[in-house]
């Protein structure tokens, strides 16, 4: 059986300036900050929020969510772990945008990839 098809998860939010983050139903609505009232954006199911003191980590959840990726460890229908790779540092981010220039690649791609010099050719 369907994991997300069982029954109705809540998914996360993030407000990356007030470095807040919050689950709701994914219901298409506008969810807004507690903190600053702008809306938070879809970070996906499996979003693990860093510490608010840990600038490093939110860097890189902004650097993810800029590139219009999610965090999602299970396919969509939730039947298979297809884990994927996100940076956790900002070194990571910088490590990726760098290799992106040089590959030609879009960010987005960079980002996600595991190992960012298997994009060079």
């Amino acid at each position: 059986m369907c994991r997300y098809a069982e029954s109705t998860y809540k998914v996360h939010y993030v407000c990356v300036p007030c470095r807040r983050s919050g689950k709701h139903a994914w219901d298409g609505a506008e969810h807004l900050c507690p903190e600053c009232r702008r809306p938070m954006v879809f970070a996906g199911h499996d979003f693990a929020a860093p510490p608010r003191r840990d600038g490093s980590g939110w860097a890189a959840v902004a650097a993810v969510v800029e590139a219009g990726l999610r965090y999602e460890g299970f396919e969509p229908c939730g039947c298979g772990r297809a884990p994927e790779f996100r940076p956790r540092t900002a070194a990571q981010v910088r490590a990726r945008r760098r290799v992106a220039r040089r590959a030609g690649v879009s960010e987005a791609a960079a980002l996600a990839a595991r190992d960012p010099h298997d994009l060079v050719d």
